[in-house]
């Protein structure tokens, strides 16, 4: 990297007894800024520490001193040095008189971007978000120079605090042939904002410190007449900007939404949530929280969702290595991920379309092993404003009460529970009865797309080819059963499961065979079952059993069915009944 700073140009304003302490500081070439304050001793501060510079506080005299040889303070009390970065911000009392200076060093550093130099060649819309003096503006002004000189792109900066091109009316060298647009007043950003695009025709438009509602509309305006931004904005994670009601938009905003009853249960939450309203400005964001250590969201949209359905999204991790040469790694969750086609390994012993020749897909965030149940919330009467902050903070609240270090529940293969099985052909009230009579970690799904599974009809997959089509492609297992009967979907859901089988006289098992509970049906569930397990099992012997009903037999078949056994009925009606032969 190449580092430009004038520092001498700063420190000639200082007082002279500050200025011979400075010039030979074995830290000189690390000093961030100096500070002046009425009455107190003058303090230099560096990346690592702070000191004071000498043992006299400061005078008015001296602070006038300092005034007059720099530039006029603005509205937002900055002044800076001709045609150079550094900055004086100024502390005023009641009445208006300069009290305190904060003389701020400003340097040019050349090769700051390397990190990011691919995204900013993307044409996409940049967010630079971090703390004061992590480097924002630094790497601002580079960004600027870059797409200037090297991509030849017409790049117009808007300068509130001539802090990125310098003070003065002729430009830094640091912005290359990049064009400066100054602002008269800092509350006017949004009209200069504005004014750039309708008369100078930019293709790049470079922002600081996006901090109002007006200039994050006037960047969205930009962004939509197709102009690249790139601009700044504090705070240090995307969090801080959603939760921030000011600059909300500029990552597409936030708003309550309620949903249906079918949605609520495939998402598993309460009706009422918080969702992205529209799409972001900036299309990608950069959190830097170190000067060689940047985290990126190359896509906000997506970090933006997760974060507001309560999920940890997985960003770019870029720093920079001994070498100089950049590392790119993939933040991933805590807890390991395992591919969805692993369930194949769960169905054993039955028809099922898997083609393990496919790319593993990218798991969803079930695989993630953070999905846990909403909490219950309890009902009260809250104002609008009050119950979209309650759902922001319940938004981001969901991962504080993750366990990291606790171990999740996992089904067979390492996949996350519940599974989420996408029914077809399948009788979708007996697959609820059955994993609500059994307590089973399965959700049913609408979409294919997050589902772990398929459980159809044979009959059903074998003349629908755009279903197998669909599967393979996904990568979503399909489990096939004959009929749509309880022993067959309790029997392929432990599979699922990796569950064995029940103990002779399972009574929730014997449950889901009722259809109303009523005594003859239970009557006559209770005969075939002491039938099966006190004679045919272990006499092996065929047994007849009472005549019943059409309704209360087919009962009956499927309580047979249940113990692997098979039985007929035979004689006319009303003395029609079953009998049940052993295995």
């Amino acid at each position: 990297m190449q580092i430009t700073d004038d520092l001498q140009k700063l420190i000639d304003i200082l007082p002279a007894e500050i200025q011979q302490v400075l010039e030979t500081h074995p830290s000189r070439d690390s000093l961030i800024e100096v500070v002046m304050d009425l009455g107190r001793l003058p303090e230099a501060r560096f990346h690592n520490q702070a000191e004071y510079l000498c043992d006299e506080p400061v005078s008015q005299e001296q602070l006038n001193d300092c005034i007059e040889r720099v530039g006029l303070f603005g509205g937002d009390n900055r002044a800076g040095i001709e045609r150079t970065l550094h900055r004086i911000s100024a502390i005023r009392n009641r009445t208006g008189k300069i009290i305190g200076l904060t003389c701020r060093v400003g340097r040019a550093v050349f090769g700051t971007i390397g990190m990011i130099r691919d995204l900013v060649e993307t044409g996409q819309s940049i967010l630079m978000l971090g703390r004061p003096g992590v480097g924002k503006t630094t790497a601002l002004r580079e960004i600027a120079r870059v797409l200037a000189d090297e991509l030849n792109k017409r790049v117009v900066i808007i300068d509130t605090s001539n802090e990125i091109a310098g003070d003065g009316d002729v430009t830094h060298p640091a912005i290359g042939r990049a064009r400066r647009m100054q602002v008269a007043r800092p509350e006017l950003q949004h009209q200069v904002m504005i004014e750039a695009v309708e008369n100078h025709m930019p293709e790049v438009i470079v922002i600081d410190e996006i901090g109002t509602e007006l200039e994050a509309m006037a960047a969205r305006t930009i962004a939509e007449r197709g102009v690249q931004l790139v601009g700044t904005a504090h705070g240090n994670q995307i969090e801080n900007l959603i939760k921030n009601p000011t600059l909300s938009d500029l990552v597409g905003g936030i708003q309550a939404v309620t949903l249906g009853d079918d949605e609520a249960r495939r998402r598993r939450s309460q009706k009422t949530v918080l969702e992205r309203k529209a799409p972001p400005t900036f299309e990608i964001a950069v959190e830097m929280q170190e000067r060689q250590s940047w985290v990126v969201h190359v896509s906000v949209a997506d970090t933006v969702d997760n974060l507001l359905r309560g999920r940890q999204p997985s960003p770019q991790v870029r720093t920079v290595n001994a070498d100089g040469n950049v590392d790119i790694v993939q933040q991933s969750p805590p807890v390991p991920i395992a591919p969805r086609q692993a369930l194949g390994r769960a169905w054993q012993g039955e028809e099922r379309i898997d083609d393990s020749s496919l790319s593993a897909r990218s798991p969803g965030w079930r695989e993630t092993g953070k999905m846990i149940p909403m909490p219950q919330v309890t009902k009260e009467r809250l104002s609008g404003e009050r119950e979209f902050e309650r759902l922001l903070e319940e938004s981001f609240g969901e991962r504080d009460r993750f366990d990291f270090h606790t171990s999740k529940s996992a089904g067979p293969n390492g996949e996350d529970l519940p599974l989420h099985i996408y029914p077809y052909g399948v009788s979708r009230h007996q697959l609820e009865q059955v994993i609500q009579v059994l307590n089973l970690p399965v959700v049913l799904t609408k979409d294919i797309d997050s589902a772990d599974g398929i459980l159809a009809l044979r009959s059903h997959v074998k003349n629908h080819s755009k279903l197998r089509h669909i599967a393979r492609v996904r990568q979503v297992p399909i489990h096939m059963i004959k009929a749509s009967t309880i022993p067959q979907i309790t029997r392929s859901l432990r599979r699922l499961l990796d569950m064995d089988e029940p103990g002779i006289g399972d009574e929730r098992e014997l449950s889901l065979f009722t259809h109303n509970g009523s005594e003859d049906e239970m009557d006559a569930l209770e005969e075939a079952r002491l039938a099966v397990e006190q004679i045919v099992i272990p006499k092996g012997q065929p047994v007849e059993l009472l005549p019943r009903s059409a309704k209360v037999r087919k009962m009956q078949h499927e309580l047979v069915e249940h113990y692997r056994l098979k039985s007929d009925s035979f004689g006319d009606e009303p003395n029609r009944r079953l009998r049940i032969y052993p295995a």
